[in-house]
């Protein structure tokens, strides 16, 4: 995607955020970018029936998720984004996934790279993020572009709990 449009997408797909999400996500882009690499949001908000696709085909282990969110109105108010790397979104290298955790931890937020990695391997994430070791030889979780907040659970957020 050329740089015009990946901007444009981002811009797009923001707005379908919950406000302090929002600001939160708009930094952890603003940092990748400033390292260089190229950010791009895939998902933002999905209606149900997407989601259900998402559960079905194994990309998503709940019918009812962080993307699903929306106002009492019925707006898009996401929690979550599917944040890819640009340059390669389907085969993303361990470089942008540990710098966009760290980006994501930095601004309050948690991305899916130890979802499903054994415990004794999860320290070896922790170190390559806190020596800003990119290349460190990690295994990462199943939805490692994944990004959602850490001071709301799905259940509050679909009660109506939204981040501070």
């Amino acid at each position: 995607m050329n740089e015009a449009d990946r901007k444009k997408r981002n811009a797009d797909r923001l707005k379908e955020l919950y406000p302090t999400f929002r600001t939160r996500l708009k930094s952890v882009i603003s940092t990748l970018e400033a390292a260089g690499l190229r950010p791009r949001i895939q998902d933002a908000w999905r209606s149900p029936a997407d989601q259900k696709k998402a559960y079905d085909s194994g990309h998503s282990k709940l019918l009812y998720g962080f993307h699903n969110v929306t106002s009492s109105t019925g707006t898009p108010e996401s929690l979550a984004v599917d944040l890819l790397d640009d340059d390669s979104p389907v085969n993303p290298g361990k470089p942008y996934l540990l710098q966009l955790a760290a980006a994501a931890e930095k601004a309050g937020l948690v991305t899916g790279i130890r979802w499903g990695v054994p415990a004794k391997l999860i320290p070896g994430i922790d170190t390559a993020i806190a020596n800003k070791d990119w290349s460190a030889p990690v295994k990462v979780g199943w939805d490692p572009t994944h990004v959602q907040p850490t001071d709301v659970t799905v259940a509050e957020a679909k009660a109506g709990k939204r981040p501070a």
